[in-house]
């Protein structure tokens, strides 16, 4: 490899490179450095305009895009001027595509997690706000990066996920639509008649304007129990009233069974004894 990619030291004299460079090679190098910088100032506008226009892409990559179309040009600067002094630049390429390769190889997990990001700024399943699942970890995004997302949980904690971790999982988004469906399941005695506990129920619904009429409530006999009747109740609400309209629908059904002389039951079980 070191053969491979070296400049003929043995055979390169310095004071006669510097010798050969007069103004036949100066110059040209010169006018051609201004070309590459005039090419550098008018695709960064042009980089700038047309990510200006973009409403998918945030200033986070953005940025990101500038300075890898900086360094890109500025790269081939080098290599283009280089050439234009007189100087081996077939050596020099190979030796940036294996300097590259090196630094790909050992930062690959780096890179994973870049080129992930990006693909979430680009793809947005969420934005900074939402609430979100990601891989069992509930929370609220609060901010996204190339590399990490940050998300606040309920319990005020804070993860930093790599964005690797974060394309590779299932997402779901609770806040991308307005209204959010309410899922809840109650339990009545088998004594209870069926429409006495669905009236019930809707008599605690009809309790709370957070809940809306259109669609309906949904109540319907889920499943026979062991040691009671499950009712499933599905409520459509604002998105952001769900945990207010799920924690206050549990104390008003409790008061509504209370009313109606609806029994609450629980895991039991009965024991006869018979005589013999």
């Amino acid at each position: 490899m070191s053969n491979a990619i070296n400049f003929d030291l043995d055979n390169f004299s310095f004071k006669a490179f510097t010798a050969s460079l007069g103004l036949s090679k100066i110059l040209p190098a010169l006018i051609t450095l201004a070309i590459c910088l005039l090419a550098i100032w008018l695709l960064t506008k042009l980089t700038d305009k047309l990510l200006g226009r973009s409403k998918k892409i945030d200033g986070t990559l953005g940025g990101f895009i500038r300075s890898a179309v900086r360094g890109i040009m500025w790269i081939l600067t080098v290599i283009i001027v280089a050439d234009a002094l007189g100087i081996p630049t077939t050596s020099l390429v190979a030796l940036v595509s294996v300097v590259g390769l090196a630094l790909s190889l050992s930062v690959q997990n780096i890179m994973s997690n870049l080129f992930s990001g990006i693909t979430l700024l680009i793809s947005k399943p969420f934005v900074a706000g939402d609430f979100v699942d990601i891989a069992g970890k509930t929370g609220t995004i609060k901010s996204m990066g190339l590399f990490y997302t940050m998300m606040d949980t309920v319990d005020n904690t804070v993860i930093n996920i790599p964005n690797g971790d974060v394309t590779a999982a299932s997402i779901i988004n609770y806040s991308k639509e307005e209204l959010r469906r309410v899922d809840m399941k109650f339990c009545a005695s088998y004594d209870d008649a069926t429409e006495d506990v669905k009236a019930a129920i809707l008599e605690a619904a009809a309790e709370d304007e957070r809940i809306r009429t259109e669609p309906a409530p949904f109540i319907a006999l889920n499943q026979y129990k062991d040691s009671c009747i499950e009712y499933v109740v599905r409520l459509w609400c604002k998105n952001s009233d769900y945990w207010d309209v799920y924690f206050g629908m549990n104390e008003r059904v409790r008061a509504a069974f209370d009313r109606n002389g609806i029994s609450m039951t629980y895991e039991h079980m009965n024991v006869h004894i018979v005589e013999k």
